[in-house]
């Protein structure tokens, strides 16, 4: 069985890669289809942007496709970055200068109001319209400086404090298993599964 990947982030592709493993699937991502053409992510919510990805990818690949969307949502900042977590800065995209962003928007920020969540949803599409989703999150705060040098994204700014560790010093093992993503990727073996039977 093959599973799409409707991404072209290296780090995403890594990641889902190594939790989807034990499904023994062979993994492509946008990058296995040069001439695919970027998806607006136009939707209100992750959801809508995963399933729009998925589907699209899916109908334009032929194969079953894996979408995810995900990002960071800062409570003292009303939810943002939310949906803009990876254009937070503008365009185009770029980790240091949304990472700075927030940084700077949250200098005045006490401790114990820096709260944070990763959100992710996801979505898996068929070539034929059908589609299964699941969400995760995964509770955090924002420290002031980058720390740690795994990971992407917000990852070196976001803390766990039961493990006492960022998320970009987290071994990855450990990361995909309690993250957002590892949350919301825990029932797609399931629906990949199902879905291969019924191709097969």
């Amino acid at each position: 069985m093959k599973l799409a990947l409707a991404t072209r982030n290296r780090g995403k592709v890594r990641e889902m890669a190594a939790i989807l493993a034990p499904l023994k699937i062979e993994v492509l991502s946008l990058d296995n289809y040069p001439d695919f053409p970027e998806v607006e992510e136009d939707g209100m919510t992750f959801l809508e942007n995963a399933v729009k990805k998925a589907l699209v990818t899916a109908r334009a690949t032929g194969e079953i496709a894996l979408a995810d969307d995900s990002g960071l949502e800062v409570d003292c900042l009303d939810g943002r970055p939310g949906v803009h977590s990876a254009r937070f800065a503008g365009e185009p995209k770029d980790d240091c200068a949304n990472n700075e962003k927030l940084l700077a928007l949250m200098v005045d920020v006490p401790p114990e109001r820096r709260t944070a969540r990763f959100r992710c949803a996801i979505a898996v599409a068929t070539p034929g319209g059908e589609v299964h989703t699941a969400e995760g999150t995964c509770e955090g705060v924002i420290i002031g400086e980058a720390r740690g040098s795994g990971g992407f994204g917000y990852d070196s700014l976001f803390y766990l404090p039961g493990y006492g560790k960022t998320f970009a010093e987290l071994d990855p093992a450990i990361k995909n298993k309690i993250s957002h993503r590892g949350r919301a990727l825990a029932g797609a073996p399931g629906i990949l599964a199902e879905l291969s039977c019924r191709r097969g």
